[in-house]
């Protein structure tokens, strides 16, 4: 990856976004992740009720894509609003519904309030859609240059391994699908990996599987597949074996929200893989840009809230059968399920995290040594 000139991602040869706005910027295109590996196909988002039901049924997942798709969303509203005025009390009322799809990620409230502030402040309706597309697409660039940096910063850890084994395979651990399919473009725990790859170093990819949804198996596996990065699907609970056995130099995560005293939360799984790599003095960072920060919150295991979803998740496996994509039942039909969809890392099992601005400690110190504006 040149970072400094790659646009888009390329798909078997075409560039490709897993977000965008049609030709005539009234309808919002997202690639439905559900399908992938197996199937392509493009969803169409029309209204709010689209924009919420493609974050709640993971259409988009991946904190940085929620955001920017969320803040479409508010674009949609002004865009579909009936009557001659767009009202400011309708506006709230569906940035709240926008807000309330999912809980977690931290980027679809920030986003979301983003284009809304923007909105509020102009009384003209046309003008009102203009600075809601405006500011969303502007939203979306942000992530994208930041993933950029991110991928900058991340690449000097990757160099830095490469020389202590003098050029020998590195060899990075990951975890769900932190990739540019949740990112716009990059993504952040593989966007070092990318430009490792670009500068012709010897890396390979541990692809945890990532149940109940397997975003690793499926997403991350798929982008790294097509950009042409070596890797290895294992099974989540193969990454401690292969840590005591000295098969992984580092592993780098993403996370859906991580508080100013660096707590971590992150698809569930994570908290076991920063465990394992305490043990065996391996690294464990996380990517993340400067959005997925909730500067409010101080102590991850009591004050973010934790998603549980939909027990079929874990109930039924989805895969390739003979050309069709089948989900199958995995275990008793009348057995309970509990889904939990992420847990939190505390920030003493954190080496570092990688930002757009930079790569410092998981303390409240260091954090807002790159950012100094948050008070």
């Amino acid at each position: 990856m040149d970072t400094g000139d790659v646009d888009y991602m390329k798909i078997d040869g075409e560039d490709i976004r897993p977000i965008w706005l049609d030709k005539n910027s009234k309808v919002v295109k997202v690639i439905d992740q559900r399908l992938l590996p197996h199937e392509f196909a493009v969803a169409d988002l029309k209204r709010v009720d689209d924009v919420i039901n493609a974050i709640k049924k993971m259409y988009v997942r991946g904190a940085p894509l929620i955001g920017v798709t969320a803040a479409y969303g508010v674009y949609l509203a002004a865009l579909t609003s009936s009557g001659k005025s767009i009202e400011d009390d309708y506006m709230i009322r569906e940035c709240d519904r926008l807000k309330s799809a999912r809980p977690t990620a931290v980027n679809l409230a920030w986003a979301v309030d983003k284009v809304l502030s923007e909105v509020l402040k102009i009384k003209n309706p046309r003008d009102k859609i203009i600075a809601a597309q405006k500011e969303a697409a502007k939203i979306a660039e942000a992530e994208v240059e930041n993933c950029r940096k991110i991928g900058e910063h991340g690449l000097c850890l990757i160099e830095e391994i490469s020389r202590a084994k003098r050029g020998e395979r590195v060899n990075i651990l990951t975890h769900c699908n932190a990739g540019w399919l949740a990112c716009i473009e990059y993504g952040t725990a593989t966007a070092p990996i990318y430009a490792a790859f670009e500068k012709n170093m010897d890396i390979h990819v541990w692809v945890d599987e990532t149940r109940p949804l397997n975003q690793g198996a499926r997403l991350t596996a798929w982008e790294l597949g097509k950009y042409g990065v070596k890797h290895t699907v294992i099974t989540d609970n193969a990454g401690g074996h292969l840590m005591q056995h000295s098969m992984v130099d580092m592993v780098i995560v993403g996370t859906d929200r991580t508080t100013c005293t660096g707590d971590v939360a992150n698809k569930i799984g994570t908290y076991l893989k920063a465990l394992a790599a305490k043990d065996n003095n391996i690294p464990f960072y996380v990517a993340l840009p400067s959005s997925t920060f909730d500067w409010k919150l101080r102590a991850g295991l009591k004050e973010i809230p934790i998603e549980e979803r939909d027990p079929d998740e874990i109930r039924y496996v989805q895969g390739l059968d003979q050309g069709s994509i089948k989900s199958v039942l995995v275990p008793p039909a009348d057995s309970l399920v509990a889904n939990f969809a992420f847990d939190v890392t505390p920030a003493r099992l954190v080496t570092g995290f990688i930002t757009e601005r930079g790569i410092c400690k998981a303390t409240e110190q260091d954090i807002k040594r790159l950012f100094p504006e948050i008070k």
